[in-house]
């Protein structure tokens, strides 16, 4: 769905597309209810704004719809494409790298009682393990934040890449079309 399609289409339709960047359901009303966007640059900025306000409750709820890093998303739906998509770096991670990652996975789970969230796109294997042992230093609320800064993040990628602007990540470019 590019821009155009995004700003006509019915908006239970448009709303859908928007739980896929983020499962934060007042977030996507907002941003239904905020077309027409003349770019994707302005329905990022509104959808940046709109994370601004985004709490603990919302992260955890929309953690409900992610995959732990380096745990192959199992469906079929949309959000399990894009995570396919944003952790495929982990595919070649060795097994002792993968191993390492379920420990810091599992320890982050035990410290903070939610998934760790990274954007992963543009991140390889070993920044990701780096960051989830970085991260379990943070305390819960500086770690609270930290978290909702990463589905930000992946919130304004996959908007970007699915109303087809390409975006710049750790020196890679993704959605380009």
């Amino acid at each position: 769905m590019d821009l155009d399609e995004f700003n006509l289409a019915p908006p239970a339709d448009a709303r859908a597309v928007a739980m896929v960047w983020a499962a934060i359901p007042a977030w996507a009303d907002a941003l239904v209810a905020g077309r027409p966007y003349p770019t994707v640059d302005a329905a990022a900025a509104a959808a940046e704004q709109g994370a601004a306000s985004w709490t603990v409750d919302d992260l955890d709820a929309a953690l409900a719809h992610h995959p732990r890093i380096g745990q192959r998303p199992t469906g079929g739906g949309a959000e399990a494409a894009a995570s396919r998509r944003e952790q495929s770096a982990m595919g070649a991670a060795s097994d002792e790298l993968s191993a390492a990652m379920a420990e810091a996975n599992a320890a982050y789970e035990n410290r903070f009682g939610r998934v760790f969230l990274i954007r992963a796109a543009g991140r390889t294997p070993e920044e990701m393990l780096a960051e989830a042992r970085r991260r379990l230093g943070n305390d819960p609320t500086a770690e609270a934040a930290e978290a909702l800064g990463q589905l930000a993040q992946i919130a304004v990628l996959r908007l970007r890449q699915a109303l087809g602007a390409g975006v710049r990540a750790g020196g890679a470019t993704i959605g380009a079309r």
